[in-house]
């Protein structure tokens, strides 16, 4: 999961290039559920090092923290819709087999309940 150079590898080699724009241009427009967490997690803000819009397999992941393997999902209204709650649970489900655990929170939450949040994440982080 390490480069030689130190630098983590969690993306498939022949989708990469692909997903790594997708994950600049989530990177440079965030949600605004996202960029409230992003102020709570970054630089080491709960004790370990996240990433934004990172690349875990076929998938682009909201947040991760590596060291601790837990992904971070905030989830916009349109994951309330059947379908895409399927396709939510088949990525949970492939990340959990690649060894990454997933917590997943609605916009609202994130809005409404963001101590909460906080809270939840760094319960994950300890575990």
């Amino acid at each position: 999961m390490v480069h030689n150079n130190g630098i983590y590898n969690t993306a498939s080699p022949d989708r990469y290039m692909l997903l790594k724009e997708f994950a600049k241009k989530n990177k440079q427009h965030p949600t605004e559920a996202e960029k409230l967490l992003w102020e709570s997690l970054r630089g080491k803000n709960l004790w370990f090092k996240f990433n934004r819009q990172h690349i875990v397999g076929d998938y682009i992941v909201d947040f991760i923290c590596i060291e601790k393997s837990l992904v971070v999902e905030v989830d916009g209204g349109y994951h309330s819709e059947y379908e895409q709650i399927q396709k939510d649970e088949m990525r949970t489900e492939s990340l959990r087999r690649m060894g990454f655990r997933v917590i997943r929170f609605a916009n609202e939450d994130v809005y409404g309940r963001i101590q909460d949040v906080i809270d939840k994440i760094k319960e994950e982080l300890f575990k």
